[in-house]
């Protein structure tokens, strides 16, 4: 077995608690899930939404009570320091942000509301609220978009990881961050 070395001025910082791991990865599974779902059957496809709307809920909610990292006031939305982290980046200026960059901030705030308006059209269609044809449309169209919005998410985590030479995808695994040495610090 070996072992990683690190100079003096990398540091590991617990990050991610395991209740905002949980919930990203099986959203992230049971979203994959309702894809693949769509051809077995309705109730299945159903439950799944369901159970990723929950979830999301019980993360908005740990957004507000949660750990430190995990609480909104981590990463507020905002679109002038997203513009700034983009200058910063062309700029080739490295800086580690212990909880969501500001881009990854805006990303998760986009997927939460993507996901809980799929669950809503899904819910509005089944329940006859909307015309089922009509919903099915909004309800694939938003799908379709957060689906984008995911492989962007996912694009930009390993990205941003081989810029900043910190693991995202580990850290979200670990819920560990290793910060690599000399790097501007924020939240």
């Amino acid at each position: 077995m070996t072992t990683a070395i690190r100079t003096d001025a990398e540091r590991e910082v617990k990050v991610w608690d395991p209740l905002v791991r949980i919930v990203h990865w099986s959203v992230a599974v049971l979203f994959l899930l309702n894809f693949a779902l769509l051809e077995e059957g309705e109730f299945l496809h159903r439950l799944s939404g369901y159970a990723i709307l929950t979830l999301v809920s019980v993360r908005l909610a740990w957004g507000v009570v949660g750990t430190r990292h995990a609480r909104f006031g981590a990463f507020p939305p905002s679109l002038g320091a997203a513009r700034a982290h983009v200058r910063d980046l062309l700029a080739g200026k490295r800086t580690s942000h212990l909880s969501h960059n500001p881009l990854g901030a805006l990303m998760a705030y986009a997927l939460w509301t993507l996901l809980i308006l799929i669950a809503a059209a899904g819910m509005s269609t089944h329940a006859g609220i909307v015309a089922e044809e009509t919903g099915e449309e909004i309800h694939e169209l938003l799908a379709n978009i957060a689906l984008v919005a995911i492989l962007i998410h996912i694009a930009g985590a390993v990205g941003q990881s081989l810029f900043e030479r910190v693991n995202l995808v580990g850290a979200m695994i670990t819920g560990n961050k290793t910060l690599p040495p000399r790097a501007e610090r924020e939240n």
